[in-house]
């Protein structure tokens, strides 16, 4: 245990509390209270919030509003953009309210934010005057950090809570009524209320809906109706549909005509690090950020549907820091049901002994599966995979997707972008690709 964690142990939770809730309102007051005049919107869930930022953000810019947005991908404030390289989702107190201001003086009616579980045990979102709160999905996650997933759950109920008792006015509430979840985020007061689907699990949500029909999944993305109006999508992936569904939910609560957006929608073609493609011959390699369990099958899924002429090769690892440890055994459970070839690496060590992640990893593959290797450089497991890869092949790439550093031990971080070493790597091979 490090010597601060022991530190904060000897601490009470009342007094760290007091702490964060002190540095918020310091953060809030130094910058002015910026959210007061600006519409703040929030997407919480589990996974998909980075895109679902994304496509908020340039669906409201492309129909003539100023938009601010923070994500893990980048920062946004109107024409300005820069990478994410916080290696945070959700950034300190004072950062976060620096950003708000510097979106309000830009004239941005919009600011667009990840809000994560830690943020909120951080009361990070205190002293945030949210007009909307985006539920994307819920599944198990940072359960360590909580102690169970009953009070992780209640946790990202806590920004729903705080925006319900704000005094904003025209407060909205999103959620993803296929996700069983939704139920206990939609029971939060709000002005309105909107659930968004393919095929609702929450039948008896009695507010208004806005559900995708004659889905039709592609190798180069999705087609689907709502209402009168097609939408293009040009994301791979089911799980990308639900992201569109809720940045198209945000867009027609704030008056948006749905020709527009989708007009908006079809000319993203691409999401940072998210299940991003990076050549399409000889062979498929595909960059993803899948840290979840339920992610990373969706990623496989998805892969092996759409592409069946060859073999998918998986290139996957695990995050340390003793995070979330029993989903390593998880990920290699799922890797053998959908990898024809796995290989297992380092991903972001922190303090841990990567091999020990990667261990981890190995015990949720079947006895005797000799469809795996291991090499623990990153670097030189990603050259593997391109080299053995042939014409037809899908290799996949998880667990970084856009991120541009790698954190090992002692808070040492070395630059890094899995998608910057394939090229290379295929520069290095001779590899022609297009």
């Amino acid at each position: 245990m490090s010597i601060k964690r022991k530190i904060r142990n000897l601490i009470p939770d009342s007094w760290i509390n007091f702490y964060h809730r002190v540095l918020a309102f310091g953060g809030a007051f130094f910058y002015r209270f910026p959210s007061r005049s600006i519409k703040v919107i929030g997407v919480t869930g589990t996974s998909g919030k980075s895109t679902t930022v994304e496509l908020i953000s340039q669906i409201l810019s492309d129909n003539g509003s100023r938009v601010a947005s923070f994500s893990s991908i980048r920062v946004r404030v109107g024409d300005e953009e820069k990478p994410n390289k916080l290696k945070m989702t959700m950034p300190g107190r004072g950062r976060l309210q620096k950003f708000l201001r510097k979106a309000r003086d830009n004239n941005c009616r919009y600011a667009v934010i990840e809000v994560t579980s830690e943020g909120i045990r951080q009361h990070r979102h205190r002293f945030i005057n949210f007009n909307t709160i985006v539920f994307t999905n819920l599944s198990p996650e940072h359960i360590e950090r909580h102690g169970s997933y009953s009070n992780y759950k209640k946790t990202k109920g806590e920004l729903f809570d705080y925006l319900s008792e704000s005094c904003k006015k025209d407060k909205k509430i999103i959620a993803n009524i296929d996700d069983k979840e939704s139920p206990y985020f939609l029971k939060f007061n709000a002005d309105q209320k909107i659930g968004f689907g393919i095929s609702p699990f929450y039948k008896d949500f009695s507010g208004e809906k806005i559900i995708a029909k004659n889905v039709d999944l592609k190798v180069n993305g999705s087609t689907f109706k709502i209402n009168n109006t097609k939408f293009e999508l040009n994301l791979l992936a089911e799980f990308n549909t639900y992201n569109a569904l809720a940045a198209i939910s945000v867009a027609y609560l704030e008056g948006l005509e749905m020709d527009d957006i989708a007009a908006s929608l079809i000319n993203i073609n691409s999401m940072p690090g998210r299940m991003e493609l990076i050549i399409k011959e000889p062979f498929t390699v595909v960059v993803d950020y899948a840290h979840t369990p339920k992610a990373l099958k969706g990623v496989y899924k998805t892969l092996t549907s759409l592409s069946k002429k060859g073999h998918l090769i998986g290139v996957l690892g695990a995050c340390g820091g003793g995070r979330d440890k029993w989903k390593r055994p998880v990920f290699g459970e799922i890797a053998a049901a959908f990898c024809d070839q796995i290989i297992l690496t380092n991903e972001d060590p922190y303090n841990e002994d990567p091999l020990q992640i990667i261990k981890d990893i190995e015990e949720g593959l079947p006895e005797n599966c000799s469809c795996y290797q291991i090499i623990k450089e990153r670097e030189r497991a990603i050259k593997k995979a391109l080299q053995e890869a042939v014409a037809g092949d899908v290799v996949v790439i998880t667990g970084k997707g856009s991120e541009n550093l790698m954190c090992l031990s002692n808070g040492e971080k070395v630059p890094w972008d899995d998608r910057e070493i394939v090229r290379d790597k295929l520069n290095e091979l001779d590899i022609k690709t297009s």
